[in-house]
């Protein structure tokens, strides 16, 4: 699927495996490791909130990046030899244009469903922002630096591009619309590009109309092979839809439609949107999707596709009617060289370096105070922000330090030493989605108030609610604060003095997800106001287990 020099690759795939091998095993999951060790592997390989991924092979390296919306760095880079085992490398960019816009949460907006490919000794992602049209970025290490990101088509409600560069050297768009923006969906558009991809010119062009058997058709992934075009295309809706192929010799259309994959008689709703790429020599196939499991976000499967009359069949096919169903464990892809380390998305952060994990994102783009990094000293500062003059909840608090649910069951515990200076300033331990629990520690009137605090339909800016707190001494060492996560999102907060003995704090509290994605875990340090300083938490460390 794709030609490259061999020094090229060679210098690529290098430079990283040197880089991640080190750090791949003092990053691994202590809650989920897809790779069973075994020449197999379980399903999803990515645990976590990855949505609309793309992933692109360059020489015997994948690369994977997936929607971010709000929140900062964006566009995170995953990589990995052989599929299963993933670590993030990188992110396209570390404030989202328009800067000064994206200062404020803006949930649900920024980037929508991304494509990565490789052109011309370069990585290419489009993304688009449905308020604003299809941005392209460039960069030729794959873990940045990445160009700023053009606006290349101003187009309000344009969703989900993807490029494809022909053996004639034309390149094409295939691109959907967002109904929300656009005032309709559930069709298919290709337009012509200029063959560096940084311009789209001519009229768009209507392929494909999903209405009457593919609705909410979206996500398209174009690809040539044999002399046909594909577009790989999700249908039906997120949580319970299926995957189409579309087929033409035409680029233009018009073009045939299959189902290739559905829920069958799996477990795995909505098996859809992703990525089609194949192993090194060209011997095997596999595709990548997203699978929606509601407050742990959009997770990422894994599965088997082969060919039969120039259709993909994905998973597997135990009718043989052609379309597959989902795999919930298989063997590992054959891939050449050495076994990949086991390897997944780092959780547990020490805080022992210059630069936050490359698992954090932030809710906004960040601002100037907000967090400061001691690395030799191993500590993450926080300071005490202000809170939004017109606070209602914390949906609209932008100095939320984030990152994804990283298993279906797992512990987060953070130690951290609080140094308030005037009433009201808090630090908290945050779920955070629709709905969001917090349990925080707030300086008032010479004591520590400890408690957990909810909110329900946060995005309808309702009030918090919580019961009373827990009034103590302010603590002369460190704070533990802990959240336990069970099957099902249901989530319990507690507190230590020592690390030891974990005091209860409140209900069990369901997590929920966000908006288009699924809830979140993190930290938070804010007050009422504003003056001339500020207290502070500082974080020891972070860690994520059973």
């Amino acid at each position: 699927m794709f030609h490259l020099t061999r020094q090229l690759v060679l210098g690529i795939g290098l430079a990283l495996s040197f880089a991640l091998s080190a750090a791949a095993q003092s990053t691994l999951s202590k809650v989920w490791v897809p790779d069973l060790g075994n020449g197999t592997y379980k399903n999803p390989v990515l645990y976590a909130d990855y949505s609309d991924p793309d992933v692109v092979r360059v020489g015997s390296d994948y690369y994977l990046t997936s929607s971010s919306f709000n929140a900062v760095p964006g566009l995170q880079i995953l990589h990995s030899k052989d599929l299963v085992n993933w670590s993030i490398i990188g992110a396209v960019f570390k404030e989202q244009p328009p800067v000064a816009e994206f200062r404020l949460p803006q949930h649900g907006n920024g980037v929508w469903a991304p494509a990565i490919r490789y052109h011309n000794k370069q990585f290419y992602i489009y993304y688009p922002d449905p308020d604003r049209g299809i941005y392209v970025t460039r960069a030729t290490n794959p873990a940045g630096p990445w160009e700023t990101p053009k606006l290349i088509k101003e187009a309000k409600g344009w969703i989900d591009p993807c490029p494809l560069w022909d053996t004639d050297g034309q390149a094409y768009l295939a691109h959907a619309f967002a109904g929300s923006r656009a005032g309709f969906k559930s069709i298919i558009a290709v337009s012509r590009m200029t063959p560096d991809g940084l311009k789209v010119v001519g009229d768009d062009a209507l392929v494909f109309d999903g209405h009457a058997k593919h609705p909410t058709i979206e996500g398209p992934k174009f690809y040539k092979r044999g002399g046909y075009y594909y577009i790989f295309a999700p249908g039906g809706g997120v949580p319970t839809g299926w995957q189409t192929v579309l087929r033409s010799k035409n680029v233009f259309g018009p073009y045939e439609d299959r189902i290739v994959m559905d829920q069958g008689k799996t477990p795995v709703n909505g098996p859809h949107q992703g990525a089609w790429v194949d192993t090194p020599d060209g011997k095997e196939d596999w595709f990548l999707h997203f699978q929606d499991q509601g407050a742990y976000g959009r997770v990422v499967h894994l599965q088997p596709m082969i060919w039969k009359n120039d259709w993909p069949v994905i998973g597997t096919d135990p009718d043989g009617d052609g379309k597959g169903q989902p795999v919930l464990t298989y063997r590992k892809p054959r891939v050449p060289g050495p076994a990949q380390p086991l390897a997944t998305p780092a959780t547990s952060d020490e805080f022992s370096r210059t630069a936050l994990g490359l698992q954090w994102q932030w809710h906004a783009n960040p601002q100037i105070g907000w967090s400061f990094l001691n690395g030799p000293q191993g500590y993450l500062r926080l300071y005490a922000v202000p809170l939004p003059a017109d606070f209602k909840n914390y949906w609209q608090v932008p100095n939320l330090l984030m990152q994804k649910f990283p298993a279906e069951v797992f512990t987060a515990t953070t130690k951290l030493t609080f140094t308030p200076r005037f009433d009201g300033e808090k630090v908290g331990l945050l779920v955070m989605g629709l709905d969001y629990a917090h349990l925080s520690i707030t300086n008032q009137a010479g004591r520590w108030q400890i408690a957990q605090t909810t909110c329900r339909d946060a995005d309808k800016l309702t009030p918090e609610t919580g019961a009373a707190p827990v009034s103590i001494a302010p603590a002369t060492g460190p704070v533990y604060l802990r959240v336990q996560v069970t099957a099902g999102a249901k989530c319990r907060f507690s507190y230590s003095l020592d690390g030891q003995k974990f005091e209860p704090v409140g209900t069990e509290f369901q997590a929920r997800e966000g908006k288009w994605i699924g809830s979140k875990i993190g930290l938070f340090c804010n007050r009422i106001g504003k003056t001339n300083d500020s207290g502070n938490a500082d974080l020891d460390w972070w860690r994520v287990t059973l």
